[in-house]
């Protein structure tokens, strides 16, 4: 494991960001001591694994869903009881 110095760093940066996008994690730090490593977003970032269809056929939506509600229930609401 190559650590590349903050000089070194400062001095080459664009080709290390170069290395890291390729896949290379690059060290920096000081005498030898890793401070910090450069790597591509894509190691970081993880997608979410997304389902589609995970509750088909599992749901139904009864027939008066979009019926209205009875008056004490919607008394409730508007704070008549």
């Amino acid at each position: 494991m190559e650590v590349v110095s903050m000089h070194q760093a400062k001095s080459h940066l664009s080709q290390l960001v170069k290395r890291a996008a390729a896949g290379e994690p690059v060290y920096i730090g000081a005498y030898g001591h890793v401070e910090a490593v450069l790597v591509s977003p894509s190691v970081l970032i993880r997608k979410p694994h997304k389902q589609i269809g995970l509750l088909a056929g599992k749901l139904t939506v009864p027939d008066d869903f979009d019926a209205s509600l009875p008056d004490e229930v919607l008394a409730s609401f508007e704070g008549d009881l």
